[in-house]
Parts: structure tokens; C-alpha cells; sequence
């Protein structure tokens, strides 16, 4: 019984820092705003598509893309619209009035960004992301990282590929994905729930409670429940 009383102690000091730190860490993140997490409201709406008086015939389209088309669709792209082309070797980008390949690259990935982001600050750099990072980590790459000079420091990755915008960042989401890991205890990828150190953090609470539960027992005798006991056998006694 001392080992089990010993043991208990210790996890239930580890234990309870834990549970801090999970209540601060949530409490945080239920206090951050989600507008600013998200950034939702950085960012346009995006506009609809307008296309050119003549855009450009399926027959170009298949001829400039070269091989066997899986899917076709137009989008707007910026203020243009183009054909997106999806073919077994991927996606490939075509004016929508010349058939004329488009090519993502960073001036044009930076043209887009300013053009979605609504603040009035410039393009502070730009580079290629290529390898997954925290920012990234859910994000189809490659991608180009375009950080605006805001005091949010809002980030804003455009497809290499797509020129679509993949997602946006700021000092308000980073700040809310500290704690996200935190309380996920997932100090590397920051993504699952279910990572053997939080699996060995559950069967010690388990443990914890099993071990209270047997300090209880133990802790009490007849006599501090005499108060009860004492006048139900006198009332049966008579």
C-alpha cells in the first residue's frame, strides 16, 4: 500500500501539470479569435469568371496540352480566366482565349496573392516551398510562400501547379497552433491524437484513478461512518 500511495503522489503531481497545461492551452485557444486564426477576413471573395468573347476551341486546348485529358474545366485565375487541364502527368494551365500556357511562377504567384489579400501592405518576399514545414504541413506542394509586410505578418501559399491560393498564415494562427500542440502533446507533426506519448499519458490517468480509487477504500474506517451506522443497528436492535 506505501508503493501504491507513493506512486500515486507522483503521478498525480505529473498528471496535474499535465491537465494545466491541457486547460490553458484549450482555454487559449477558445479565447483566440477564429477570424483571425482563419483569416477569413484578409482575403477576397473570390470573383466570378468572365469569359473572353472568343475563348479558345476544345481542339486547341487538346492540341497545346499534348496528351489524353482526364478533366477540363475553366477558372479564374487573377482577373484571367484559363482552361485547367488534368492529365495523367498532372495539371496544366492554358489562356482561355489563345491556349497559350500559363506558367505559376514567383511574380506571377505574388500577383496573385496581392490581388486576394485585402490589406494595403505590400509583398514583403517570396519563395518556393518544395518540403512539407508546420505551415505546410497539410498543404499540397509545391507551393510559393508570399508574406506581406502587415503587422499580422499574413502568408498567403499559392499552387505552383494550380495558382490557386492553398492557404493563408498569420502570427494569430501561429500562435493558436502553439498551443494546438500543446494540448495535443504532438510536439513534431502537430497533427494526431493518437501518438504513443499521449497513449502513455492516458493509461497513467487510468492508472491514477484506479490507484485513488483503492486509497479511498483504504483511507476510510468504521468509525467515520458511525454517525450513519450507529443509529440504523440501534433502530434494527429494537
Amino acid at each position: 500500500m506505501f508503493l501504491i500511495r507513493t506512486l500515486h503522489k507522483w503521478f498525480g503531481l505529473i498528471l496535474g501539470l499535465l491537465f494545466l497545461l491541457w486547460s490553458v492551452s484549450g482555454a487559449m485557444m477558445a479565447l483566440l479569435d477564429h477570424h483571425k486564426v482563419s483569416g477569413e477576413t484578409s482575403v477576397r471573395e473570390r470573383a466570378p469568371v468572365i469569359l473572353p468573347v472568343e475563348a479558345a476551341s476544345l481542339s486547341q486546348v487538346a492540341g497545346a496540352v499534348g496528351q489524353p485529358i482526364l478533366k477540363l474545366r475553366i477558372k479564374g485565375l487573377g482577373a484571367a480566366p484559363v482552361y485547367e487541364a488534368t492529365t495523367a502527368e498532372g495539371v496544366t494551365l492554358l489562356d482561355a482565349a489563345t491556349a497559350a500556357p500559363v506558367t505559376i511562377d514567383a511574380d506571377k504567384a505574388g500577383r496573385l496573392a496581392a490581388a486576394v489579400f485585402k490589406g494595403p501592405e505590400g509583398v514583403a518576399s517570396i519563395r518556393k516551398i518544395e518540403t512539407p514545414d508546420l505551415e505546410t504541413r497539410k498543404l499540397a506542394l509545391p507551393a510559393w510562400r508570399v508574406e506581406f509586410t502587415d503587422d499580422q505578418h499574413t502568408t498567403l501559399f499559392v499552387s505552383a501547379r494550380t495558382g490557386e491560393v492553398l492557404g493563408l498564415r498569420n502570427d494569430t494562427w501561429r500562435l493558436w497552433d502553439v498551443f494546438w500542440m500543446i494540448h495535443i502533446m504532438d510536439y513534431t507533426e502537430r497533427e494526431s491524437f493518437n501518438h504513443p506519448l499521449i497513449v502513455t499519458v492516458a493509461t497513467g490517468v487510468a492508472w491514477l484513478a484506479l490507484s485513488g480509487l483503492i486509497l479511498l477504500f483504504r483511507a476510510f474506517r468504521r468509525s467515520d461512518f458511525a454517525w450513519i451506522v450507529d443509529p440504523w443497528e440501534r433502530m434494527r436492535g429494537r
